[in-house]
C-alpha cells in the first residue's frame, strides 16, 4: 500500500494530536523530515525525547527503569486535558513505550502506531520481542555495558550505517553520528513486569507500518509480531529502510495523517 500524499487534517475540527516516539539511542530530531510534512497538512504533531535521550539533558543514569525512560511520555498523556485522546506511534524500540503508555492511559490512546517497532502481546513478558530477535542481530561495533545502571547499549557507527541507514540520505546518518547517545534495552527490568493487560494495551487500536527493507527488524519477524496479537490495519512501505522517517518520510507521514484522519 502506498500512501505518498499527506492528508489534511478535518477541517472544522480539532486535529487529533500525534506523538512521535524514537527508539534506541535516538531521539525526537529523526522525527523532523515527518514533522515538518504533518504539520504542513495541519496536524497538531510532538516528537518528544525521552529521557537521556536527544537533547534532554539528563543522563542515562537518571533512569534506571524503563518507566523512568518514557517518563516524558507518561507525563504528556498525564497532563492532557479530559477527554482528549493521541495517536500514539513509535518506532523500533518506541513500540515497547507506546505500549507502556497504552496500558496506563487507554483511554487517552486513539490508536497506537508501529512502524517497524517491537510490538509485544499479552502473553509473553514484556521483553519479550526484542529478547527473541536479540540473538540473531549482529550487533557489529556496537557497545555494550551490563555492569552499568540500568546495563547501557551505544549503537556503532558501522552498524546503523548498514543496518539502520542503508536507505537513508547519507546526510541523515552523519546527522545521526552527531546525535546518538547511550541507551539501554531494559531488558531485565522488563522481564520483571507482567504482560501487558487484554483490558487496557490489548484494547487499544493497533496499526502496523511495515518496512519492507528493514535489515534489522526484519520483514519475517515485523510479521510475527503482527501474528501474535489482534492488529486493526497492517500497512506497508516498499523502499523503506529501518529509519523509514529518513529513507520514505513522505509515505510514512502519509500513513501517519490518514491514521490520525480515521481514528480520530
Amino acid at each position: 500500500m502506498s500512501m505518498p500524499a499527506v492528508a489534511t487534517a478535518p477541517n472544522g475540527l480539532m486535529a487529533t494530536r500525534i506523538i512521535l516516539v524514537h527508539g534506541t539511542c535516538h531521539g525526537g530530531w529523526c522525527w523532523y523530515r515527518v514533522t515538518t510534512l504533518l504539520r504542513a497538512a495541519g496536524h497538531r504533531v510532538d516528537a518528544l525525547d525521552l529521557t537521556a535521550s536527544g537533547i534532554d539533558p539528563r543522563p542515562l543514569s537518571d533512569a534506571p527503569t524503563f518507566e523512568d525512560y518514557t517518563r516524558p511520555l507518561l507525563g504528556l498523556l498525564r497532563g492532557l486535558p479530559d477527554g482528549e485522546r493521541v495517536v500514539l506511534v513509535g518506532h523500533s524500540y518506541g513500540g515497547l513505550s507506546i505500549a507502556l503508555a497504552a496500558e496506563m492511559f487507554p483511554e487517552k490512546a486513539a490508536a497506537a502506531v508501529f512502524v517497524t517497532a517491537f510490538m509485544p502481546d499479552c502473553t509473553n513478558p514484556r521483553s519479550d520481542p526484542i529478547e527473541k530477535l536479540a540473538v540473531s542481530i549482529d550487533w557489529m561495533d556496537s557497545v555494550f555495558d551490563a555492569e552499568y545502571v540500568p546495563p547501557s547499549v551505544f549503537l556503532g557507527p558501522e552498524l546503523l550505517r548498514r543496518k539502520f541507514y542503508q536507505l537513508s540520505p547519507p546526510e541523515d546518518y552523519t546527522l545521526s553520528q552527531s546525535l546518538v547517545r547511550v541507551s539501554s534495552l531494559y531488558v531485565a527490568d522488563l522481564q520483571s513486569q507482567p504482560p501487558f493487560s487484554e483490558d487496557r494495551y490489548g484494547a487499544v487500536s493497533k496499526v502496523y507500518i511495515v518496512c519492507k527493507q528493514d535489515q534489522i527488524i526484519p520483514e519475517e519477524y515485523q510479521r510475527t509480531m503482527i501474528d501474535g496479537i489482534l492488529v486493526e490495519d497492517v500497512r506497508e512501505i516498499a523502499n523503506a529502510d529501518h529509519m523509514a522517517m529518513f529513507s520514505t518520510p513522505a509515505e510514512l507521514a502519509g500513513h501517519l495523517a490518514d491514521v490520525a484522519n480515521t481514528y480520530a
